[in-house]
């Protein structure tokens, strides 16, 4: 039993910090992303403004 808790306390510290960078930097991915995509559709709408789309 105490071989298990051991391991676990290991485990535990060993994966402790991980799952915050991986986290953080998925985040920072998703936003970067994210603003991408909006400057797309930004560009996009201001593409058709100035070209003079018809609105029905």
């Amino acid at each position: 039993m105490k071989t298990l808790l051991l391991v676990k306390e290991i485990y535990l510290e060993g994966f402790k910090n991980l799952g915050n960078i991986i986290i953080r930097n998925y985040f920072k991915a998703f936003l970067w992303f994210s603003v991408a995509m909006f400057a797309v559709v930004l560009y996009a709408f201001i593409f058709r403004l100035t070209t003079g789309f018809v609105w029905d």
